[in-house]
């Protein structure tokens, strides 16, 4: 197990199931950004803005997932998972690292 924090296994079947429960919401995000990414000057700064809605949302409820495993650890453990969840979520879907940081 070295290099791989204590709730390595737990983070990564929570967001394996967040992945499944909420594929819509990631991949709204994919498709927000590729419309954004696409768009003529002129609708830009709205298609990004719903980007960063989509992103938002999505990372709020990883916050969710974390915060909700969190509340039953101890204050030591609280504050080690919640970095490895930060770490873990900035690995994968690196969209939701700097908001889920500010949850």
């Amino acid at each position: 197990m070295f290099g791989r924090g204590r709730f390595s296994k737990v983070i990564a079947t929570q967001l394996d199931q967040f992945a499944v429960d909420h594929r819509g919401d990631i991949e709204d995000c994919d498709e927000k950004l590729a419309a954004y990414n696409g768009a003529d000057r002129d609708e830009a700064e709205e298609l990004y803005g719903d980007y960063v809605d989509a992103v938002e949302l999505a990372t709020e409820l990883l916050a969710d997932v974390r915060d909700n495993y969190a509340r039953f650890l101890d204050e030591a453990d609280d504050e080690q998972y919640q970095r490895e969840f930060n770490r873990a979520v900035e690995r994968r879907w690196k969209p939701f690292a700097s908001e889920i940081e500010n949850r």
